[in-house]
């Protein structure tokens, strides 16, 4: 490709997760750019709790569109949506020191993230859950009753009569 030259190994490389992560996780990888950006301004540590939000929601898509598996309590989606609360709970704690707009915008941004999460949740269930492959097989249906042999097993206590060396009973 000719575009390939000018654009930097950095580029290719998020083109590439782009290309590889679902629907629900480009939404919610749109609505952590957006929080970030939305935090340009009066800089406190809610901002920085802000960003550090939403580069964690980028790094968990950028490891899961590079094809790592790793283990998170409830699943991506549950952690997305709690990045989306938590986010909106942040700029509500600020609501009165910055300007309405951006107050707008960061609430709205932590709502995509919310939703992402919750859509990626209903979509995929958290790998708490066992694997269909994993689950035990089901027991097998007894057979037609008709059909049925019974053993008839010899009491535990009673001597064995299969040895040539037991004694008579």
């Amino acid at each position: 490709m000719v575009t390939d030259r000018r654009v930097g190994p950095a580029a290719r490389w998020a083109l590439a997760i782009w290309r590889r992560v679902s629907f629900e996780q480009k939404v919610a990888a749109v609505g952590a750019l957006l929080l970030i950006v939305s935090t340009f301004g009066p800089f406190s540590f809610v901002e920085v709790a802000e960003v550090l939000v939403g580069v964690g929601v980028l790094a968990l898509i950028a490891a899961r569109g590079e094809g790592r598996v790793f283990h998170l309590p409830f699943g991506d989606g549950t952690v997305v949506m709690a990045a989306g609360i938590w986010a909106a709970l942040l700029i509500v704690v600020r609501l009165f020191d910055r300007p309405l707009g951006q107050n707008l915008l960061a609430l709205a941004c932590a709502a995509i993230l919310g939703v992402a999460g919750a859509a990626e949740r209903a979509k995929r269930p958290p790998d708490d859950l066992p694997d269909e492959e994993a689950k035990p097989a089901a027991a097998p249906e007894a057979p037609d009753a008709s059909r049925r042999e019974t053993a008839v097993l010899p009491r535990p206590d009673a001597p064995r009569t299969d040895r040539p060396d037991s004694p008579p009973s």
